[in-house]
């Protein structure tokens, strides 16, 4: 069994992975911490495990005892934490937050693996679409972000065909779980229902993450992402749409790139006809479709962002780090209707 520790226990990430984790194959949950919440029931926060757990959140943290742990920290937390704690060096980490997506232009020396910075660290960025490979035998993983994951696994494979080179229009809306679990002005269900917003427009902080992988795919990027991220007024879920303006691109070639592209994933899906939201919900996948139109590629994505876009990716991540089934834990299927 792969003995689990979980830090940040009390959010809706934290949330989410306990549910996965409770019908895994091959996992123990060891400890899950949350200090606010030491001695409570896990069920006191997340309410929806009735039933499934006795589990007690936890002010310790017996990193001895566990494989693998999952920061389910607010960003900028995990640099700090471990800057202030020792992991012992045979235990993995999977961070959720976006401290250590980015890469280092340069090389670094030193003691960065016991004291990372963003800027220097051995974490792989854990998109199994493109680094199956490196994740397989990683120690650190860098979870993607959900507006990340959904809008360059509808990228990618027009980045492989080197079509990237204008800037990219995409617009993608989001549920209100993207926004966590304290709540704030723009996620009351009065304000949020029956509403919709932009936010972060052109400045969003996944735009970095995305342009790192295209440019690993393609060799090279020298056009703008511009992103316009939307508030939605549903719970979970992303819904992204992206125009790459190109030239001369024959259509059913871009199709046929994108089906073999996707042939072995095990979780993102080219999909013939048009997509929609509910047939991701609450599940592990990325469904994604194109039309061209003339000189230009329509893409359309869609993930759960609390699961492809966050712990189930992260739970896709953990089972390649351990060898077993990738899909493990991960068999979900969105409701009927």
């Amino acid at each position: 069994m792969i003995k689990i520790g979980i830090l940040g226990g009390a959010g809706y990430t934290a949330g989410e992975l306990i549910r996965l984790l409770l019908n895994h194959p091959c996992a123990q949950i060891v400890f899950v911490n949350s200090e606010s919440n030491a001695g409570n029931l896990i069920t006191d926060i997340h309410e929806g495990l009735y039933g499934e757990t006795e589990l007690r959140f936890t002010d310790q943290m017996p990193f001895d005892e566990v494989d693998v742990l999952f920061f389910c920290f607010g960003h900028g937390k995990s640099e700090a934490f471990l800057r202030e704690h020792n992991v012992p060096s045979h235990v993995k980490i999977i961070d959720l937050a976006q401290d250590f997506r980015l890469h280092s232009p340069h090389p670094c020396e030193g003691t960065f693996l016991t004291h990372p910075t963003p800027e220097c660290h051995d974490y792989v960025y854990g998109l199994p679409e493109i680094n199956k490979q490196q994740i397989a035998q990683a120690s650190h993983i860098a979870n993607p972000g959900c507006f990340a994951t959904c809008i360059q696994l509808g990228l990618l494979p027009a980045a492989s065909m080197k079509l990237i080179n204008g800037d990219v229009a995409v617009n993608a809306i989001t549920g209100s779980t993207g926004a966590g679990q304290k709540p704030s002005a723009t996620t009351h269900f009065s304000w949020r229902m029956g509403n919709m917003s932009i936010y972060k427009a052109f400045k969003h902080q996944h735009v970095p993450e995305i342009r790192q992988s295209l440019q690993q795919v393609q060799g090279y990027l020298d056009a703008a992402i511009d992103f316009i991220p939307y508030r939605g007024d549903f719970a979970r879920g992303i819904f992204a749409t992206s125009v790459i303006k190109t030239e001369g691109v024959d259509g059913s070639d871009v199709i046929a790139t994108y089906k073999d592209f996707y042939k072995d994933a095990a979780f993102t899906h080219y999909v013939d006809k048009a997509i929609d939201l509910k047939q991701v919900v609450n599940t592990n996948k990325c469904l994604v479709h194109v039309d061209v139109f003339d000189n230009k590629i329509l893409v359309t994505s869609c993930i759960d962002n609390l699961l492809k876009g966050a712990v189930g990716q992260a739970l896709q991540n953990m089972n390649i780090m351990f060898g077993i089934d990738e899909t493990a834990g991960l068999k979900l299927k969105p409701s009927a209707f």
